[in-house]
């Protein structure tokens, strides 16, 4: 039986704990040996977020994903795409044919991504002129005090 729900124990999104880990722990990002960290980690990369808005739109071959996410290189996208179907956001199919014809999806969970993920690229082009004008101030201070 899980322990009674309680606040967070760390700061972050306010409310109560979100999960439960098999051993009756609560999932808690801030706790280095916290599982729920390695999934964070698998989001929060930029890749990730891409290849999950260019799957949002429907299933697409390698070729087609590479093509999509402009600067994205065959390993990274290879490497992504594994730790993606690990991790049970990306389902990968291969048809019978010569040669293989491999598809990419998003699962049921992956598609639980589509919003975040979608907010967080959003907020990336809505304020990189802000994110620019800040970075350059920064570098004006930092020459001036001779950093």
């Amino acid at each position: 039986m899980p322990a009674p729900r309680t606040a967070r124990p760390r700061p972050g999104t306010p409310g109560r704990v979100l999960a439960w880990l098999p051993d009756g722990k609560p999932a808690d990002t801030y706790s280095a040996p916290c599982p729920s960290r390695a999934a964070l980690d698998r989001i929060a990369d930029k890749w990730t977020a891409l290849i999950v808005g260019v799957l949002a739109n429907g299933t697409l071959r390698f070729s087609e994903l590479r093509e999509a996410v402009d600067g994205i290189s065959e390993k990274m996208l290879t490497q992504t795409l594994r730790s993606l179907e690990r991790d049970g956001l990306v389902s990968r199919t291969v048809h019978p044919t010569v040669p293989p014809k491999v598809e990419y999806r998003l699962t049921e969970l992956g598609r639980t991504l589509e919003a975040p993920l979608g907010a967080v690229r959003d907020w990336a082009e809505r304020y990189i002129n802000d994110v620019n004008a800040a970075r350059a101030a920064y570098e004006h201070r930092a020459s001036d005090l001779g950093h």
